[in-house]
């Protein structure tokens, strides 16, 4: 180390507000780890301006003047396909009607612009709703290291069942003959998710013999739109999950966004429990949460999975499935949008396979039918 600083963050706002571009950069430049380089108004004036500043990261409404923020982040990632965005808007319904995979069209974080109420944005609301989102990206270190940093090794697993492979392995098409049976399937994901979500959950049949959960990072609104577009895409049902639900067989619950999703055991029926806690790993929900209570109840029958996503949710609750005989995947970092998620887990030990995105459909389905011809299905 030579004592120089770290490089900053470079980010663009975009809005077409004056007031709001205006309080964003304020905002951010707060942050000394954060460097505003520009401001732009339109899609038109911040493609331009991308091109001569090279932000780490853009900010911008969904809704800009000129051009939709959509097609404006079309056209820098076609110049810069590694850029960071965060969309940063009120969440209008028909902002997001057809527009849930976000991250296919560049966006990899999210976050609720305040509300004026008559006297105007304050710099404090918003660096409370945008920061939990840089933190999702990683983006307070440079893209480029925030990208390259090797995944942590800091949590490791206690002392595995010796009967259980150690190992961690890469298959094509199917888990080891040794894994399972499960009772339920739970999921991490967060940077990329949408697509990831529809490519496993598409390979789902209508009669797959256990349940499915899913913490998907996103703010609430997002969750449940994106559960009516996986659901019309998927053999089976996928729901944005409620509170007091009975967990079944074939059908996914994905948690609401900015509530913690987790499990209990109601006159002896598994159900969906939700709840406000502090945020785990920067979010809420957080995969950590799920794993947890899935863990606790369900012990050796739970199988878990760790997708695409930037950060560490999911790693410490990996490391409990692990402890109580469960068996855990995670997605190969090749096939990652960001491999950080399921990079930490498999550097940590704590993967029993890693397989590639594509194949992970096939290989859950046919463990899940094993499980129930071995009469342990939900």
């Amino acid at each position: 180390m030579d004592g120089s600083p770290l490089p900053l963050t470079r980010v663009l706002v975009i809005d077409d507000s004056v007031l709001v571009r205006r309080v964003v950069t304020r905002a951010l430049e707060r942050e000394p780890t954060i460097e505003v380089v520009g401001a732009a108004r339109n899609g038109r004036t911040a493609v331009a301006k991308a091109k001569a500043l090279r932000p780490d990261v853009v900010v911008l409404d969904s809704e800009v003047a000129a051009t939709d923020g959509f097609a404006t982040l079309d056209e820098l990632r076609r110049s810069q396909p590694e850029l960071h965005a965060v969309i940063f808007n009120d969440v209008a319904e028909r902002t997001l009607v057809g527009n849930v995979g976000l991250p296919v069209r560049g966006a990899t974080s999210f976050a609720f612009k305040p509300r004026a109420d008559g006297i105007g944005l304050s710099e404090g609301q918003v660096l409370t709703e945008l920061m939990p989102a840089f933190r999702r990206l990683g983006a307070h270190a440079p893209r480029a290291q925030a990208l390259r940093a090797p995944a942590p090794r800091a949590h490791v697993p206690r002392a595995p069942d010796p009967d259980r492979p150690t190992r961690t392995s890469h298959f094509g098409g199917s888990l080891p003959r040794t894994a399972g049976p499960f009772a339920v399937i739970v999921i991490a994901v967060s940077t990329g998710g949408p697509d990831a979500l529809a490519e496993v959950l598409g390979r789902f049949p209508a009669d797959l013999p256990v349940p499915v959960l899913v913490v998907q990072h996103m703010p609430p609104g997002f969750t449940r739109l994106l559960a009516e577009r996986l659901d019309r895409r998927a053999a089976v049902s996928v729901v944005e999950a409620s509170a007091g639900e009975a967990v079944q067989a074939g059908h996914v619950y994905i948690a609401p966004g900015g509530r913690h999703m987790a499990l209990a055991r109601t006159q002896g029926r598994i159900v969906v429990a939700l709840n406000d806690g502090p945020r785990e790993n920067s979010c809420r929900p957080a995969a950590d949460v799920l794993f947890r209570s899935a863990a606790e109840l369900y012990r050796e029958l739970v199988l878990a999975v760790v997708l695409t996503g930037m950060g560490t949710d999911g790693l410490r609750g990996a490391e409990t499935v692990r402890a109580a005989g469960g068996w855990v995947v995670a997605q190969t970092q090749s096939t990652s949008t960001i491999g950080s998620m399921p990079g930490a887990v498999a550097a940590a030990g704590l993967a029993n396979t890693v397989v590639r995105l594509e194949e992970l459909g096939h290989a859950l389905t046919a463990h899940a039918l094993r499980s129930s011809d071995a009469g342990h299905g939900s």
